[in-house]
């Protein structure tokens, strides 16, 4: 982080691994840097100065470095003045930010919740979270819920119980938009897989229906509007992109799906 405490180390140690990783190649595709436990707007300008010293530094293409920003601290989703912050933080990151990472634990501890309630259903990652989604609305910044630390260890029991929970936790997300996650374990897996396998594919068959009776302009019982019919296209091919189902059960091509989802054609 850009805490006094941290930051030249954090820079140092960031020099250190480019230069190490580019000795062996080229940057791989999507390489994307974090920035954590955000406090003040000027870290983010910071970060931006960073990058863009590192990038002449390194010989790399202007605009090269990108980065997430952790969502850690209420500081970085409401400032002192009552404007959210994190609105801000996209500005300041000028073009730089690819996403808004929730986190879970920081968060809810700077919030004062005791150890026991500190959730990713709590209301106050809700709040958290609402304000981040609207903040990154538009932007093409992508969000990512946080963690839950029940792990799936111990007895037969003790695992299911944890699976169960976690299959919760995370089809709560996608069902508020939230469609990327972190996970603390590697059990966790297969339940978020599953909760996203299953979220699409139980959304395909009214999400098909309700797109082509708009496209078709049908007289039903539910009235869609362009802005609909984007997230209707969007629905399916995020259900396409995880294997929910068969491009052979969709009845419109990708390019079709991604042009809806840019733009609806009514």
């Amino acid at each position: 982080s850009f805490e006094p405490a941290t930051r030249r180390r954090g820079v140092r140690s960031l020099d250190l691994f480019l230069a190490t990783v580019l000795d062996c190649g080229p940057l791989p595709d999507g390489f994307i840097l974090t920035l954590p436990k955000v406090t003040a707007i000027d870290q983010v300008r910071a970060m931006v100065v960073v990058c863009e010293r590192l990038e002449s530094a390194h010989d790399l293409p202007s605009s090269r470095l990108r980065f997430e920003i952790q969502i850690e601290t209420p500081q970085s989703v409401l400032g002192a003045d009552g404007t959210a912050t994190v609105a801000r933080l996209i500005q300041a990151a000028a073009g730089r930010c690819s996403g808004l990472h929730y986190g879970t634990y920081d968060y809810s501890a700077a919030c004062g919740i005791a150890a026991a309630y500190q959730s990713m259903d709590h209301p106050a990652a809700d709040h958290a979270k609402s304000v981040m989604q609207i903040a990154a609305a538009g932007t093409g910044v992508r969000l990512s819920d946080g963690s839950t630390n029940r792990l799936p260890v111990g007895d037969r029991s003790e695992v299911h119980d944890a699976w169960t929970e976690h299959l919760r936790l995370v089809r709560r997300s996608l069902e508020r938009g939230f469609y990327q996650g972190w996970d603390l374990h590697p059990g966790q897996l297969p339940t978020r897989y599953l909760a996203t396998y299953s979220f699409f594919r139980g959304a395909l068959p009214a999400a098909a229906r309700r797109l082509h009776d708009y496209l078709e302009r049908s007289a039903t019982a539910v009235l869609d509007e362009p802005a609909t019919a984007q997230a209707l296209a969007a629905v399916i091919v995020r259900g396409l992109d995880c294997g929910a189902f068969d491009p052979a059960a969709v009845e419109w091509d990708r390019g079709a799906l991604d042009r809806l989802m840019r733009r609806s054609p009514r």
